[in-house]
């Protein structure tokens, strides 16, 4: 009975301890980190601090070559399901923000081969 109390023990303190596990990164998040990209998206002239800050962290966020793939697919079908988003606005991005992610956002793109 004592030696069941130890292994309880130690795997309750491994669960505490242990890292915590990302979590894959959605099409919910790629839309959180770029709505403040509308705007630019839609005709202006230069992207927001905010917008940057969103395209920078969803790049930090997406981080294994799924979420770069999940990813991928989310602006892909964002850039043809809105009415109003200019493509090449899109594809500059970002460029834009200083920020390389290794693909250009078009509607052609094969999410893939996104490595």
């Amino acid at each position: 009975m004592a030696v069941l109390k130890w292994a309880c023990a130690i795997f309750a303190c491994m669960m505490v301890v242990a890292p915590h596990a990302k979590a894959a990164v959605t099409c919910a998040t790629v839309s959180k980190s770029l709505v403040p990209c509308i705007a630019y998206l839609e005709g202006g002239s230069t992207p927001t601090s905010g917008c940057c800050n969103g395209v920078k962290t969803l790049n930090s966020l997406a981080s294994t070559p799924a979420d770069r793939r999940t990813a991928c697919g989310c602006l892909k079908s964002a850039a043809t399901s809105f009415e109003g988003i200019d493509i090449g606005k899109a594809s500059q991005l970002p460029t834009k923000c200083g920020v390389n992610i290794g693909y250009t956002i078009s509607p052609n793109i094969d999410c893939s081969k996104i490595n």
